[in-house]
């Protein structure tokens, strides 16, 4: 029995595995940055390593699993695959990982002894070595200096862990429990979704489900090129800047797309980038497709699987030696700016194909890392995922205080913070007046400021948007600039780019850190003064923005009453 109803049966149940296993590594995480952040995604995948199972949390680790399960039989034959065996690798040159704290494990998936396919994870790890907690140096200048390198390697074999593969691990770690007990957590993520997928194939027989993901592929390719053959013909570029690499602070980092598109292809070319960079800012090639996928299913459906079929339509041009296709060992840990700069510069150049679909430039994403001693004497590590907010898009305004794009984590709970780490939470809240100015506004970003009660720790910051603002689109207006400000006990304030590492800290120290703010939609002129007004009383934009820029006066005492400019 082969009929579509079935197939779409058997395509959902590959789905749901995906959510379930997602939902199983997070509750099985050790550290924060997988328990809280949600900094992890899992993927079922055929026996040539095509995604046929997501629930997408991560959209950047749908173009490293193929690259991963594709090098893994390049070191082991499928012959000397067995069941339950466990692999590891986090080597962004050899295997696609985005950097080298992302730790991929990969396991086969067999029914009746034929090998079926892979289920997988891929989960940030808090450290693995490096010169800054998390391999997050914003001083890194070869991917050396960023963390231990493990190339596949056998994790586990027929169920029983590698002692020495662990050993070596741990050793390399600062913090070897968390690190080593996410990594088990994902080995038995992966186990539930082997589990699943023979309990599927024990129902309809391994020839259906293997013809179901084939099939779903197809459909995803067909839709997604059906849809381009209604896009005009043409070529389309676009031009965005990030502030800088980390080590030049006064050279910004361009990305220059040129997308050619004719009947149902499109070919995005990434030749005329910048040189790759001294700093960690550089991206590898499979993110940078993984990117250019997830602008096409963001413009033309974005209910579709992230599956194998959306690598058959991407087509994309590099040249070597630039920031989307480093040499190795060029450094790579502060990847996300450079991801996120690839979606909107790729996003700004089709805004004319789908403009209903158009958006502003987000606020930015990143990190930061800070590390000690606590008062038991052990050493702690917080990596924290900072978000910023979405631009303000065709109908509607901006979403506030979010991770954005591929980033798509949770921001740290300060409960989290208070109850693990010597650290508190003085402040956490929007900023009034930081979403770009339009007819849609740009989503509000967020201030968060950190006090150490530790003797003493260390900071590193990885973010962006100090320099260069979140562009608007269509006459919106910028969104506001982040910063970082270190305010010591002294009374001294130090302001801190937007990438550094291992910055010193010492108790009653306070670390304020300010995201950008995203763009804005058409001209602010023509939000209706009901909206203003909305705004205003909610807090998101101050009475004398509210006059300033979107032309309203106070016509009263209240400012509730403010109406527009006659002249506007």
């Amino acid at each position: 029995m082969s009929d579509a109803i079935t197939l779409q049966v058997i395509q959902s149940y590959l789905a749901a595995v995906a959510r379930e296993m997602q939902t199983n590594v997070f509750r099985t995480g050790y550290s924060t940055a997988v328990r809280e952040s949600q900094d992890a995604s899992c993927a079922l995948l055929d026996p040539e390593g095509n995604v046929v199972g997501e629930h997408v949390v991560l959209p950047l680790h749908m173009g490293t699993f193929p690259v991963v399960a594709r090098r893994l039989l390049e070191a082991y034959s499928p012959a000397e695959l067995r069941e339950g065996d466990a692999f590891i690798t986090n080597h962004p040159y050899l295997c696609g990982l985005p950097h080298t704290s992302d730790m991929a494990v990969v396991t086969p998936i067999f029914y009746a002894g034929h090998l079926l396919g892979f289920a997988a994870t891929i989960a940030h790890k808090t450290d693995l070595g490096g010169l800054a907690p998390g391999g997050g140096s914003a001083q890194a200048r070869e991917l050396f200096h960023e963390g231990t390198l493990f190339p596949p390697v056998r994790w586990a074999r027929a169920g029983e862990e590698v002692p020495e593969v662990r050993t070596v691990l741990a050793a390399n770690s600062r913090t070897p429990d968390q690190v080593v007990g996410d990594v088990r957590g994902q080995v038995g993520t992966c186990r539930l979704g082997e589990q699943r997928v023979q309990e599927l194939c024990a129902k309809y027989g391994p020839e259906l489900v293997q013809a179901a993901c084939a099939a779903a592929q197809r459909q995803t390719e067909q839709r997604l090129r059906a849809e381009l053959r209604r896009w005009p013909d043409g070529v389309y570029e676009a031009e965005r800047a990030m502030d800088h690499d980390g080590c030049d602070l006064d050279q910004p980092v361009r990305i220059r797309v040129r997308i050619e598109k004719q009947g149902d292809r499109i070919r995005f070319d990434f030749r005329g980038c910048h040189p790759q960079t001294r700093g960690p800012a550089n991206l590898r090639p499979p993110l940078v497709r993984a990117c250019c996928g997830y602008v096409l299913l963001a413009l033309i459906d974005p209910t579709l699987p992230n599956n194998g079929g959306v690598a058959r339509v991407v087509e994309t041009v590099f040249a070597e030696g630039t920031l989307l296709d480093p040499v190795y060992p060029a450094p790579v840990n502060n990847y996300i700016p450079a991801a996120s700069l690839v979606i909107e510069t790729c996003l700004a150049a089709l805004a004319p194909v789908a403009p209903d679909r158009a958006i502003a430039a987000p606020g930015g994403d990143g990190g930061i890392y800070l590390r000690g001693t606590d008062a038991a004497g052990q050493p702690f590590v917080l990596y924290e995922i900072q978000g910023s907010a979405y631009g303000g898009r065709a109908g509607a305004d901006g979403v506030s205080c979010v991770c954005t794009y591929v980033s798509n984590c949770r921001i740290t709970p300060i409960e989290i913070i208070e109850s693990e780490f010597p650290l508190r939470v003085t402040r956490f809240e929007p900023i009034v007046d930081s979403g770009g100015p339009g007819r849609y506004r740009g989503g509000l970003a967020y201030r968060r400021e950190l006090e150490v009660l530790a003797t003493e720790a260390r900071f590193s910051l990885r973010g962006g948007r100090h320099v260069v603002p979140a562009a608007g689109v269509f006459g919106g207006g910028p969104g506001r600039l982040g910063r970082c400000v270190v305010r010591r006990a002294s009374g001294e304030e130090v302001s801190l780019p937007s990438r550094v590492g291992e910055f010193p800290l010492c108790r009653g120290d306070r670390v304020l850190i300010e995201k950008a703010g995203a763009g804005g939609y058409g001209d602010a002129r023509t939000r209706p003064p009901e909206a203003v007004r909305e705004d205003v009383r909610n807090g998101y934009v101050s009475p004398e923005a509210a006059r300033a820029v979107y032309g309203l006066v106070d016509d009263g005492p209240a400012v509730g009453t403010c109406d527009r400019h006659a002249a506007h």
